[in-house]
């Protein structure tokens, strides 16, 4: 009976003819090995995508930016859900060659397997000489290409690369009762209050960076990371 062998040979070994059980073995266990990202991975006829709307300060038309995942391993208990591509959409052309460029560059990297999430840190540091802005609810970005940076991270969450680090219980409590604190010294109704949104005057967070620094206790204290300078 012929074995159709699907993953390549890595080495081979001449058999005695009283060892036939163990080759069909290990033929099995290379057919149903599992199958990780790598560049020669063909891109199947559909892929799962999410797209994602970003406004900026910077032009007056939205970025979107659509990331498409491959399955491997799909129905097995080694299913994983991977980025294969990446594109970018807008109205206005102003960027429009580096950003046909990075996306290029970025599916290049997702289909050559590994670790990729370390293009997440990379865009997020990415800094406009112009200067940066804020997005609504008060966290800082840097650049245009950091904002895609942090398009992409959220998707990796979602799909499960990037482990989500929240804070744990106790911490949550201490920054819950820090901002119900402050709101109350400065007579701030909590009802009032958008959702994201931190005091007029917040400074930004050297951690978490976004606008939500300010003086408790005598100290300087993030009310969204709980970072503290007095420790």
């Amino acid at each position: 009976m012929a074995t159709k062998i699907n993953s390549k040979i890595v080495s081979f070994k001449v058999v005695k003819e009283e060892e036939p059980a163990a080759v069909v073995a290990k033929v099995e266990d290379a057919a149903n090995a599992v199958v990780h990202m790598h560049e020669d991975v063909e891109r199947p006829e559909l892929l799962l995508g999410s797209t994602y709307k970003v406004k900026t300060p910077l032009s007056e038309h939205a970025l979107y930016i659509t990331i498409n995942d491959i399955v491997l391993n799909h129905g097995t208990d080694h299913e994983l859900r991977r980025p294969f591509e990446i594109f970018i959409n807008s109205k206005s052309m102003d960027n429009f060659q580096w950003v046909v460029a990075l996306t290029r560059v970025i599916s290049a990297v997702f289909r050559k397997g590994g670790d990729s999430c370390f293009l997440v840190e990379e865009l997020k540091a990415v800094f406009d000489p112009k200067g940066g802005y804020f997005k609504k609810g008060g966290k800082y970005m840097p650049s245009l290409v950091a904002e895609i940076g942090d398009a992409i991270e959220s998707h990796m969450k979602m799909i499960g690369m990037i482990k989500e680090e929240g804070l744990d219980e106790h911490q949550q409590k201490l920054v819950d009762a820090k901002r119900a604190e402050y709101d109350a010294q400065q007579n701030r109704a909590s009802d009032k209050e958008e959702a994201g949104e931190f005091p007029p005057g917040a400074q930004l967070c050297a951690k978490c960076s976004t606008q939500a620094v300010v003086m408790m206790d005598g100290c300087m204290t993030c009310l969204s990371c709980g970072d503290s300078k007095c420790g």
